[in-house]
């Protein structure tokens, strides 16, 4: 097995939004802002080679939405999907899986591309895409908070093209053994079922965290996004999960990070903090 951290492309969210109730004079020690309070953020993918799979977890913002809806988030920089799998040697078509841990458009809008005439389908013809049946009821019929984020370009054409495909729900929060062969946890505070990979790597467990813990900046337990539906759950999900991360030394892919794609997680008297924060490549030499 391989895997390979994807960069594709940055974007801008509001500080206060990505924070929540925590005040500014603390969250930009971590995050700094530009003058309008925009912070920025990389939407860093995941590519697993195992075997004949070439597994993609999550695939970015894409480029199909409007110029209008662009402006919204200031995308800055060169990376793109594209570029960064051919960096590595890969293809679009052949990915044999893509699992999206849930479907807000910054990670799976790049998972469909535009053919023209308002007319979508799957960026990977080839692939097996996964979610789970509880969240697609859920993103399919949005609640007015999420509704801006379930963008239905980015998820009815996956069940169009018939490579629609879900986990099974575990009895508990955890999947051992998913079809993927990897650990799946299930978490409810950010979205109803969002799925968060627990990957065995050369002697390690990976994580890679998506909204759970975007950032470094999130570790703190009230330091919770704005997007968030359930709040304290969140922080309840996100303590037991830090805990674990601890105690097992588990290394975190963070997804949001601009800074950095990795990090561990130590206990304290204050409760769960940042062990090391550091490049995938400096540990695994990818």
């Amino acid at each position: 097995m391989k895997i390979y951290p994807l960069e594709t492309g940055k974007f801008m969210l509001d500080g206060g939004a990505m924070f929540g109730v925590v005040p500014k004079s603390l969250w930009q020690k971590t995050n700094p802002a530009d003058a309008n309070n925009m912070c920025s953020w990389s939407m860093r993918c995941l590519l697993i080679e195992d075997g004949n799979r070439l597994i993609l977890i999550d695939a970015g913002m894409g480029n199909k939405q409007s110029e209008k809806f662009f402006s919204y988030y200031f995308l800055h920089g060169t990376d793109t999907l594209d570029k960064s799998l051919q960096n590595i040697g890969f293809y679009r078509d052949e990915i044999t899986d893509v699992f999206l841990t849930h479907l807000h458009f910054d990670h799976c809008g790049g998972a469909i591309e535009d053919i023209g005439n308002q007319t979508y389908r799957p960026a990977f013809k080839n692939a097996k895409f996964w979610s789970n049946a509880n969240h697609w009821q859920w993103a399919t019929q949005p609640n007015p908070r999420e509704k801006a984020s379930f963008l239905k370009e980015n998820i009815l054409p996956i069940q169009e093209s018939g490579q629609l495909n879900f986990l099974e729900m575990p009895q508990g929060d955890f999947l051992q053994d998913s079809d993927l062969g990897f650990g799946v946890l299930f978490v409810n505070g950010h979205t109803d079922k969002q799925m968060i990979p627990h990957i065995q790597y050369k002697g390690k467990t990976l994580v890679f965290c998506a909204d759970l813990l975007p950032s470094t900046g999130h570790i703190p337990l009230p330091y919770v996004m704005g997007y968030d539906t359930r709040p304290l759950l969140t922080m309840e999900e996100k303590g037991k999960f830090l805990k674990n991360a601890a105690d097992n030394e588990y290394i975190l892919l963070l997804e949001h990070d601009y800074y950095h794609d990795c990090c561990t997680i130590v206990n304290t008297e204050k409760g769960p903090r940042l062990g090391e924060a550091f490049q995938f490549k400096d540990m695994f030499g990818n």
